[in-house]
């Protein structure tokens, strides 16, 4: 399936019809209809971006993103891992005591979090 197919198939999933997609996004139907039929290469690069955020697609590969997780976070995550996995063990250890350390101290930990 095309990048383009995929992206056809989540809207119709999520919204009653293209015309309603394009409206909410604020792209010209036209621009969108044909994007879709002949590939979304030629569209913005910020345009794709916007639109699988508001689908909740990776627009790397226009995987599925979890339900809870926003574009930012997961591509965040996606490169904090492709650092780690950068690391031998000793310093992927390293980086594992490092945030055990660091979410024990309050000034660190994210709202809502208590450590151990």
């Amino acid at each position: 399936m095309t990048k383009a197919e995929v992206l056809k198939k989540e809207i119709l999933s999520q919204y009653r019809s293209v015309r309603q997609f394009a409206l909410e996004m604020g792209i010209p139907y036209s621009t969108l209809v044909t994007a879709l039929e002949r590939g979304i290469e030629g569209m913005a690069y910020g345009t794709v971006i916007r639109m699988c955020d508001r689908l909740n697609l990776n627009p790397v590969d226009f995987s599925a993103l979890d339900k809870d997780t926003s574009l930012g976070a997961q591509l965040l995550e996606n490169r904090v891992m492709q650092s780690y996995i950068k690391l031998n063990q000793t310093g992927r250890d390293r980086i594992l005591e490092l945030m055990e350390d660091f979410g024990q101290i309050e000034r660190y930990r994210a709202k809502g979090k208590k450590g151990k």
